[in-house]
C-alpha cells in the first residue's frame, strides 16, 4: 500500500514537472511570436525576419504559426511595396523602368501602378512551404535591390515637360472641344511668332506680360525665328515656360515650331549657339544615300528636342524641276522625284526618333515655280497630270507613311485653278486635291501669311478666313494676328465659316497634341 502510494506520488510529481516544462516552452514560443508580430510593422526587412523565426521555432504549433505569420508578412510587404515612391527607392524604379517601354513624352505615367504589379507578382509566386516561401521572398527582395541597366531611350513625339506630371486618363479630343469657347477655339488655329502678341521686338523670354497675353489668346503654337534665339539656356527656359502656360491655360501642349532645314535655312544652326552643321540639302541629295538623310534628321531632331521644340517646318519635299528656280535651289534634295521622296521621308523618320514632328513642304511643289512667294506672285504653268507625275509624288508617299503635318505654299496654278489664287487659299488645291483625291487627313498648315504673295492681295482677316474656307487647319504667321483672329471670329458669328468647320480642324490639332501627351 505504501509502495503504491509512493509510485503514485512519483507519477504525479513527474506530471507536474512535465506540465511546468510545457508551460515554459509554450510561453517562450508565444513571446517570440509576439516579437515577430511586432517586427512586422517596423520599417525593416520583413522577409529576413520571417526566415529567422522559421529556423528557430520547433513543434507542430510553432511551425503552423510561422506559416500563418509568413503569409501575413508577405501581404504587408506587398502593401509597403505599393507605397514606395520614386525618390525613396531608385533601385525599385530602375528595375521597373527596365521592363516598361520608355518614351520621351513630357507626360509621365505614375510608377505606383508598376510597383503594385511587381509586389503582387512576388506574392502570387510564393509557395505554401514556409522555408521555400521565405527563400522566394528573400530572392525577390534581393532582385529589386540590384541596380538595373535601363534600355536605351526610344523617343516618340511629345511635349517638352508636362507640368502636370501624370497622364490624364480622362481627357479626350471631344471633351476639350466641348469645354472651349469660340474664342479659345479660334486661338488654337494660329501659330505666330512670339512678338506678334507683345510689343517686345525680340520676344526672347516667356515673361509675365507674355503670359497675360497668352491667357487671353491661348494660341495653338509659336514659331521661333532668329531674333528669339539667343543662347542655349535662354531658349530652354523660354520654351519650358511657354509650355507651362499652355498646360495651365488649355490643358494641352503648345506646338513649339521652328524652320530648321539645315544649311541656309536653320534658325539655330545659323545662330551663335554651337550645334552640329548638316549642310545644304542639295548636297545631301547629291550623295544619294537615304541613310545619310536619316542621320541629318536625327542630328537636327536631337538638338531641337534638347531645346524643347516639337515641330520642325522641314524637310523640303519640293522636286527641283525648274533649274532656274532660286527659292528652293539649295534647299531641295534634287530633281529626281524618287530620290527627293526617299530623302525627305528619311529626314522625317530621323526627326521623329527624337520626338520632333517634321513637316513636308511646300505642297503642291515649289520646285517648278518661277518667282518667289516671299516677295510676291509665284506660279507654275503645269497641269494637274504633270504635277501627279512629278511634284506630288513625295507628298503622296508621305501621306501613305502617315505624316502629321503638310505645309501649303502660296503658289499659283492658273492651269489648274483657272485664276491666280494662291494654293494656300484654294479650295480646289486643299480640299479637292489634297484632302479628297490624295486622301490626306492630317494637319494642313499654311506657309507664312505675312509673305508678299498674300499681303499684296489680301488683308490679314481675308487671308485667314479664306484659308479656313479652303480647308486648311492652322494659320501661320498672319501679317496682323489680331485682325486675322477677329476676322475668323466675325466670320463664324456671321455664318461665313461654321463652328463645325472650326471643330473639324481642332480635332486634327488636338489629336496630335494628345498623342504628344501619350494619350
Amino acid at each position: 500500500m505504501k509502495l503504491a502510494g509512493k509510485r503514485n506520488f512519483v507519477i504525479k510529481r513527474a506530471l507536474v514537472l512535465l506540465m511546468s516544462l510545457f508551460i515554459i516552452v509554450h510561453t517562450g514560443c508565444a513571446e517570440k511570436s509576439e516579437a515577430v508580430r511586432t517586427a512586422d510593422v517596423l520599417p525593416t526587412n520583413t522577409p529576413s525576419q520571417t526566415m529567422i523565426f522559421s529556423e528557430e521555432s520547433s513543434g507542430v504549433s510553432a511551425t503552423a504559426h510561422s506559416t500563418e505569420l509568413f503569409n501575413e508578412t508577405i501581404k504587408n510587404t506587398g502593401k509597403e511595396t505599393e507605397n514606395i515612391s520614386d525618390t525613396e527607392s531608385p533601385a525599385v524604379t530602375s528595375e521597373i523602368s527596365a521592363t516598361v517601354p520608355s518614351s520621351n513624352a513630357g507626360s509621365s505615367a505614375s510608377d505606383d501602378d508598376s510597383s503594385a504589379t511587381a509586389a503582387k507578382a512576388t506574392t502570387e509566386n510564393t509557395t505554401l512551404k514556409t522555408s521555400d516561401a521565405a527563400k522566394t521572398a528573400a530572392s525577390s527582395a534581393t532582385k529589386l535591390a540590384e541596380p538595373a541597366t535601363a534600355p536605351a531611350a526610344t523617343y516618340a513625339p511629345s511635349p517638352t515637360g508636362n507640368p502636370g506630371g501624370a497622364k490624364n486618363e480622362e481627357i479626350t479630343v471631344q471633351s476639350i472641344i466641348d469645354g472651349m469657347t469660340l474664342e479659345e477655339k479660334a486661338a488654337q488655329l494660329f501659330v505666330v511668332v512670339p512678338y506678334a502678341i507683345t510689343d517686345i521686338s525680340s520676344a526672347n523670354a516667356a515673361n509675365e506680360k507674355y503670359k497675360s497675353v497668352f491667357d487671353e489668346y491661348p494660341l495653338g503654337g509659336f514659331c521661333y525665328m532668329g531674333n528669339s534665339i539667343v543662347s542655349e539656356t535662354q531658349v530652354k527656359e523660354m520654351l519650358t515656360k511657354a509650355q507651362q502656360y499652355s498646360y495651365e491655360r488649355v490643358g494641352v501642349p503648345l506646338f513649339t515650331c521652328i524652320d530648321e532645314e539645315g544649311g541656309k535655312v536653320a534658325r539655330i544652326g545659323n545662330s551663335d549657339i554651337d550645334v552640329p552643321s548638316v549642310g545644304n540639302m542639295c548636297d545631301i541629295g547629291a550623295a544619294g544615300d537615304s541613310a545619310t538623310a536619316a542621320d541629318v534628321g536625327r542630328t537636327i531632331g536631337k538638338y531641337l528636342s534638347d531645346f524643347g521644340f516639337n515641330v520642325d517646318f522641314a524637310p523640303v519635299a519640293d522636286v527641283l524641276s525648274n533649274s532656274e528656280n532660286t527659292v528652293v535651289k539649295y534647299r531641295s534634295f534634287g530633281s529626281d522625284t524618287d530620290l527627293v521622296s526617299d530623302m525627305a521621308l528619311s529626314v522625317m523618320d530621323g526627326l521623329e526618333e527624337y520626338g520632333v514632328y517634321g513637316t513636308l513642304k511646300h505642297f503642291p511643289g515649289h520646285g517648278a515655280t518661277e518667282g518667289d512667294t516671299h516677295e510676291g506672285y509665284a506660279y507654275t504653268l503645269k497641269t494637274l497630270e504633270e504635277l501627279e507625275r512629278c511634284e506630288l509624288i513625295p507628298f503622296a508617299n508621305g501621306i501613305e507613311s502617315g505624316v502629321e503635318f503638310i505645309m501649303i505654299g502660296h503658289i499659283s496654278l492658273p492651269n489648274i485653278i483657272v485664276d491666280n489664287t494662291p494654293a494656300s487659299l484654294s479650295y480646289e488645291i486643299i480640299t479637292e486635291l489634297l484632302r479628297e483625291k490624295m486622301g490626306y487627313d492630317g494637319i494642313i498648315i499654311t506657309d507664312a501669311l505675312n509673305m508678299g504673295a498674300i499681303t499684296e492681295q489680301y488683308s490679314s482677316a481675308e487671308a485667314a478666313v479664306n484659308t479656313l474656307l479652303a480647308g486648311a487647319d492652322m494659320i501661320l504667321m498672319p501679317d496682323d494676328f489680331y485682325s486675322a483672329y477677329e476676322g475668323v471670329l466675325d466670320a463664324v458669328r456671321k455664318g461665313t465659316v461654321s463652328e463645325s468647320r472650326i471643330d473639324e480642324s481642332l480635332e486634327r490639332i488636338l489629336t496630335v497634341k494628345l498623342e504628344m501627351m501619350g494619350q
